[in-house]
């Protein structure tokens, strides 16, 4: 059983360039079995063979291994601090920020930004990447409808201005999709965006193994401008950030 599921991976890394070695192999391997029983298939081989004539099996197990969680607001006490610390030490000598949402999902931690930065620094401009591995959660993202669940951190007078809501779902403000661009980046083999401000990435690295890890706090050091910042999850504290080039800003927030 090992040598198919390995094989598998070698396959999927080979097919795809997503190198599932690096991602934590128990956790990884349970939830890939658990998605091939669901459709049938007694092990990885022949899974793999219908996956590959089969678009739409294919999108389902890229779906399965990006981590699609998220909300607006996620965590609001770290958004205080995005709001009346971080942001105001990364405009204190400019006027334009980039920031990059990396491992986005569906898009709420975007426009939540694109909200933020609205409502509390209209003075100055920004322009946000958002991405993701999944295509589908891209598209979603894009189309930027959200369930009642998804905006429960969102101050009302929030969700009032920003959203038109429809039958139980929410529509994201055209206005904010203007400074927002979406597109697929795989943070373990593509080219990572240059000459960053703010860096957020959360609740996604604890899926990773060390030596991951290691190569994506290196890489988003490359990544962001001097005295740029990396916000990460409430699981995700580095407690080496100086070995990546970083020091602690705030509790989740790291300097380069």
């Amino acid at each position: 059983m090992a040598a198919d599921y390995h094989s598998f991976v070698e396959k999927i890394n080979n097919k795809l360039s997503i190198d599932l070695t690096l991602y934590k192999e128990a956790q990884m391997k349970r939830r890939l079995t658990s998605l091939r029983n669901k459709r049938g298939y007694q092990n990885f081989k022949t899974y793999y063979t219908e996956m590959n004539n089969n678009k739409e099996l294919l999108d389902e197990f890229v779906d399965r291994i990006t981590i699609n969680v998220s909300e607006f607001y996620r965590n609001p006490k770290r958004w205080d601090v995005l709001r009346h610390q971080t942001i105001p030490h990364l405009i204190e000598n400019k006027k334009h920020l980039r920031i990059w949402s990396a491992a986005c999902s569906t898009g709420e931690e975007p426009y939540s930004l694109a909200i933020l930065l609205n409502e509390h620094f209209p003075h100055i401009t920004y322009e946000i990447i958002a991405t993701d591995l999944d295509l589908g959660v891209l598209d979603a993202a894009k189309q930027g409808v959200y369930q009642e669940k998804s905006l429960n951190d969102l101050p009302t007078n929030f969700k009032k201005k920003y959203f038109k809501q429809e039958n139980n779902l929410y529509y994201i403000d055209p206005s904010l999709r203007k400074s927002i661009t979406f597109k697929q980046h795989n943070l373990l083999a593509d080219t990572y965006p240059k000459n960053i401000d703010l860096i957020v990435c959360r609740n996604v690295l604890i899926y990773f193994t060390d030596e991951a890890k290691n190569y994506i706090y290196n890489h988003f050091h490359s990544s962001l401008v001097d005295n740029g910042i990396l916000f990460v999850g409430s699981t995700e504290q580095i407690f080496n950030p100086e070995s990546y080039g970083f020091s602690t800003f705030e509790t989740f927030f790291y300097k380069k």
